[in-house]
């Protein structure tokens, strides 16, 4: 995933070291990154992106399960959320054959919505098709994926209190020893700092945040972010900053605050309270932000003892 994770746990009787836990957990990630990423020629998901269309690739359970998730929500969004949007992600100068940022130009853009689109992407028993030449990028779920499964991991191991993170996503469970919460904050979304905007209390869930203020370029004056809308074949340009998910899953979270993010701050907020999503949103507003919450965030923090 080209990043980071870390595991903070508290250790009772009978339960492994950090020394025996750590190799068991980078298994976990092994096991993602052998099948999902798409920064390897040798993954299964790669080797299914190099095929060509109108094929068909007998795949592991984890990756048609992401599949099935994916398709439920570009089901559930009219298409905001899309797993085949790699092609497009190239194109812009995000993806991982990407050959520099720059605008495309119309005709490149008009050739590239050949390359992608949920609806070319099914599965045939224990096989993925493609009925284009379409490819497959995981980066929007497999994380929070592979938060869970190390979670799945720890609890089979006994360790019933626990800080998962990989790549940003989180999942806290438990608590410490002094008996308070995990605490996570969500960033103000700010290109040069770090600064806690919100700090939550959690004990069972998955958090994601997704955010366009970090990752982009800018061209003649005008900024494109990372975040495709598969439905324009073009960065997101609304106001919305970021948004935060909370979730039970952190899979879950983790494709939900990608969709949010595309929807933008109106549709965003209306598919969240039409929904039950818990979700936080930060908007640009003049040289600021201005935050809003859904109604099942608000709850979520008062059942865990917080403040909304």
């Amino acid at each position: 995933m080209g990043s980071t994770y870390s595991v903070k746990y508290v250790r009772g009787s009978g339960m492994p070291s950090v020394q025996e836990l750590q190799p068991l957990v980078e298994s976990v990630l092994a096991d993602v990154d052998r099948q999902m990423s798409t920064y390897r020629d040798d993954s299964d998901i790669e080797r299914f992106n190099d095929a060509p269309a109108g094929t068909c690739q007998k795949m592991p359970d984890d990756v048609l399960q992401l599949v099935r998730f994916g398709e439920t929500l570009s089901q559930a969004s009219d298409g905001a959320f899309d797993l085949t949007v790699e092609p497009l992600l190239n194109l812009w100068g995000f993806g991982p054959r990407a050959k520099g940022d720059r605008v495309p130009s119309a005709d490149e853009l008009q050739a590239v919505r050949a390359q992608f689109g949920h609806q070319r992407l099914n599965i045939r028993d224990d096989r993925l098709c493609k009925d284009g030449p379409i490819q497959v990028d995981f980066n929007s779920i497999a994380a929070g994926f592979a938060v869970d499964r190390i979670a799945a991991r720890l609890q089979q191991l006994g360790v019933k209190s626990y800080l998962v993170e990989a790549t940003g996503e989180l999942k806290a469970v438990g608590r410490k020893p002094d008996g308070s919460p995990w605490r996570i904050a969500i960033e103000a979304p700010q290109t040069d700092a770090r600064v806690a905007q919100k700090i939550l209390a959690l004990d069972g869930y998955g958090v994601s945040t997704s955010g366009d203020y970090r990752n982009y370029f800018e061209q003649d004056g005008q900024r494109y972010s990372h975040t495709m809308d598969p439905r324009s074949a073009a960065p997101i340009r609304h106001s919305l900053a970021a948004v935060t998910v909370i979730d039970r899953a952190a899979l879950r979270a983790d494709g939900l605050s990608t969709l949010l993010m595309v929807l933008g701050p109106e549709a965003g907020a209306a598919f969240a309270e039409r929904e039950q999503i818990a979700a936080f949103f930060v908007t640009h507003q003049g040289d600021g932000f201005v935050t809003h919450s859904s109604s099942a965030f608000d709850r979520l923090l008062v059942e865990q003892g917080d403040e909304p």
